[in-house]
């Protein structure tokens, strides 16, 4: 698997080749089928792996998230910059489609559902989000920061001097969201009652 990240980094997911494992733990392409099937086989094994990594990583800033909603959701916006940039390549294979006829097998993907559910219980404890779009902006717009950083500014850090605005953003958006709604359903009880 070491082997496989090292070459997916110096040349591309799509330029990752069986033969280039296989010179780097010193052994023949015949002898690697052994392990994997195919090259979609170890896509699939780098990416439960991605995903394994990604959820040591939640688990391990978990115990210093701090306790406001406002400032726990910038920390989990940092959460995702952090490890989405700290390797592209990663990020790529876990976040986006790059990889031409891969799709992540059964178990594989219940990595990434592990995640989401890590992602999903702590947007429980912020009680802002309300439906499905709420959690659609909240990724779209993480990961978008992230794409943007890994794309025009590798390394940089123009991006990522947007996090905590762009968190702050949401989170004020998800709060008035959540007071129209409750004000809506308080009309709508009030209108209700016999008078």
């Amino acid at each position: 698997m070491a082997a496989a990240w090292e070459v997916a980094r110096e040349k591309g997911l799509a330029g990752l080749a069986l033969r280039d494992v296989a010179d780097r733990v010193g052994m023949q392409v015949p002898s690697l089928y052994q392990y994997f099937a195919s090259k979609n086989d170890i896509f699939d094994a780098m990416f439960a792996q991605g995903n394994e990594q990604f959820l040591e990583f939640i688990k391990a800033r978990r115990a210093e998230m701090p306790t406001s909603a406002r400032e726990r959701l910038r920390a989990g916006f940092w959460v995702t910059f952090d490890f989405a940039t700290a390797d592209p390549v990663r990020y790529q294979l876990l976040f986006q489609r790059t990889v031409p006829g891969f799709t992540p097998s059964e178990a594989s993907y219940a990595k990434a559902v592990e995640v989401l559910d890590l992602f999903r219980q702590e947007l429980a404890k912020l009680g802002l989000v309300q439906d499905r779009s709420d959690e659609d902006l909240l990724t779209a717009l993480s990961i978008g920061l992230v794409d943007q950083q890994i794309s025009n500014d590798p390394g940089g850090k123009r991006w990522a001097s947007l996090v905590d605005e762009v968190a702050d953003m949401a989170y004020d958006h998800l709060v008035k969201k959540r007071r129209r709604m409750l004000a809506a359903k308080r009309r709508a009880g009030s209108a209700k009652e016999p008078r």
